[in-house]
């Protein structure tokens, strides 16, 4: 599913335009991605929870040539479902 299919299910069961919901849609992706961007934690009750983890500097090889590199400390966004989401699987 692509954002213009989620946009589509979100507008017939709200009962608006395709438009606006496209725009919701966007808007709720927006501010969890902000929220993110500040360290923040987004928990959504029966979805689930967005996480913000460190990953430290790491030594790691070139696939290709089997050298030593170093892997600079980064961030990633981890999602974990809820319960209620797991049991909809």
């Amino acid at each position: 599913m692509n954002i213009s299919e989620l946009a589509k299910s979100v507008a017939a069961v709200i009962g608006t335009s395709e438009a606006d919901a496209k725009k919701a849609v966007s808007a709720v992706f927006d501010q969890i991605a902000d929220a993110a961007a500040k360290g923040e934690d987004v928990s959504i009750p029966g979805f689930g929870k967005f996480t913000v983890k460190d990953r430290p500097e790491r030594e790691g090889r070139n696939p290709a040539t089997g050298e030593a590199m170093t892997f600079v400390a980064s961030r990633k966004l981890a999602f974990t479902a809820a319960k209620g989401l797991k049991d909809k699987l």
